[in-house]
């Protein structure tokens, strides 16, 4: 009788561990393929302009930081130094009002929710459903008209609504979450609406919080359109700046990996460092 009860069991368990392999492997064949494009475009970013156009592409070119050299102005060209600040302004500014915003309309949809919430939610998400092209001539006008053209708080406005939509529908998920209880002993201690959102959900909230703040960041970081079309030297972003590498004269292929290497770097230190914060966030009520 032992030996019939375990040898089922056995074979369950040497199928269960190559089920777990074959999905290790599975996992990390398609990690492998989304890193390759990341990997090729540093690899190009490290080779001359005249390997890096080579067909086929010349892997075992020489190595070299000339492509680096030239974006950063070695070569007399544009210093990248303003537009890099500049997306650094409009994407942290945006961000932040994009918190201060959505945490409150969250609340008044989740924890006291108003009446009509569920409308309310849908028209945020019904506002993300426009193409963004179609906004693209109004805003335009009003800007040309009002002398906001190539002005860095204009983008900040517009990256501010573009992105509170995404943020209040996840601020709305991850107070929904709370327990009612903790709300109502901080309004028994007395405790008014500006300290309840700031001194007990927040923190509570706190990676959720953190993964919106760092999607709506990069959404704000890798804008283009507008920026483009709204901005011409003064207000110039690092994705603008990165067009730039794409002349009459021909493409700047090594010139142009390494500008989107270094334009990258930002964002991709920020969502190392807000890592476990991110995983927490968008993790955050999903095991009850």
């Amino acid at each position: 009788m032992t030996a019939v009860a375990t040898a089922p069991a056995c074979g369950h368990g040497r199928h269960g561990r190559h089920r777990r392999m074959f999905l290790g492997l599975l996992a990390w064949l398609a990690g492998i393929v989304f890193f390759l494009p990341v990997a090729w475009m540093v690899l190009t970013s490290l080779h001359s302009e005249t390997d890096a156009a080579a067909n086929p592409p010349a892997v075992t070119a020489p190595l070299g930081l000339d492509g680096y050299r030239s974006f950063f102005g070695a070569g007399g060209g544009p210093s990248p130094w303003p537009s890099l600040i500049n997306s650094t302004t409009v994407a942290v500014t945006s961000t932040a009002l994009v918190l201060l915003l959505a945490l409150p309309a969250a609340y008044a949809l989740s924890v006291r929710p108003v009446r009509g919430w569920r409308d309310a939610l849908f028209f945020f998400l019904s506002t993300k459903m426009m193409p963004v092209v179609a906004g693209l001539l109004p805003v335009y006008v009003f800007a040309g008209k009002t002398g906001l053209l190539d002005n860095v708080w204009l983008l900040v406005v517009l990256h501010t609504s573009m992105n509170l939509p995404v943020a209040v529908w996840m601020t709305q998920s991850f107070l929904a979450d709370v327990p009612a209880s903790i709300v109502e002993a901080a309004r028994v201690d007395g405790a008014r609406l500006p300290t309840v959102l700031a001194r007990v959900l927040a923190p509570v909230i706190a990676p959720g919080l953190a993964a919106t703040a760092l999607i709506c960041c990069v959404l704000s970081w890798n804008e283009l359109l507008f920026a483009r079309v709204l901005t011409s030297v003064t207000a110039q972003t690092a994705p603008v700046f990165l067009t730039g590498f794409v002349t009459g004269e021909g493409l700047f292929l090594a010139q142009l990996c390494a500008a989107s290497v270094v334009i990258s770097l930002p964002v991709l230190a920020a969502g190392l460092a807000a890592q476990d914060k991110l995983v927490q966030g968008l993790s955050l009520g999903a095991v009850k």
